[in-house]
C-alpha cells in the first residue's frame, strides 16, 4: 500500500496552466504505476492520464491530449501533470491513484488502482 498527497490546485482562467504534484510514501514508489482521475460535480469519476512505473510509457484521455504531460520522478516519489490550456470544462476535484505494476504498462480504469489521494480542487474560470 502507498500513501498518495495531491498538491497544486487552485483558481486559474481559461487557457492557464497549472501543475499538480502527488507526494508518495514508501520506497517502492517505482514498482507502482500511477494515474490522475477527476470528478466533476454530479459527474462520474473519469481517467484524465496515466503512466508505467518507469515513465516510459504514458497515456491521456481524449479530452486533455496534447495540453496535459504526466510524468514521475522516481527518486523523488512524486507523480506530476502538467495542464495547459485550461478550459472551463477541466474543472473538477484531481486525483492521484496508484497501482503494483503488472502485465500492461498503463491502466486507465479507475477500478484498476488500489491507492488513492485525497484530491485537489482545480477551477478553471470562463
Amino acid at each position: 500500500q502507498v500513501q498518495l498527497v495531491e498538491s497544486g490546485g487552485g483558481l486559474v482562467q481559461a487557457g492557464g496552466s497549472l501543475r499538480l504534484s502527488c507526494a508518495a510514501s514508501g520506497r517502492t514508489f517505482s514498482s507502482y504505476a500511477m494515474g490522475w482521475f477527476r470528478q466533476a460535480p454530479g459527474k462520474e469519476r473519469e481517467f484524465v492520464a496515466a503512466i508505467s512505473w518507469s515513465g516510459l510509457n504514458t497515456h491521456f484521455a481524449d479530452s486533455v491530449k496534447g495540453r496535459f504531460t504526466i510524468a514521475r520522478d522516481n527518486a523523488k516519489n512524486t507523480l506530476y501533470l502538467q495542464m495547459n490550456s485550461l478550459k472551463p470544462e477541466d474543472t473538477a476535484v484531481y486525483y492521484c491513484a496508484a497501482r503494483r505494476k503488472g502485465l500492461v504498462f498503463v491502466y486507465t480504469l479507475s477500478d484498476d488502482y488500489n491507492d488513492w489521494g485525497q484530491g485537489t480542487q482545480v477551477t478553471v474560470s470562463s
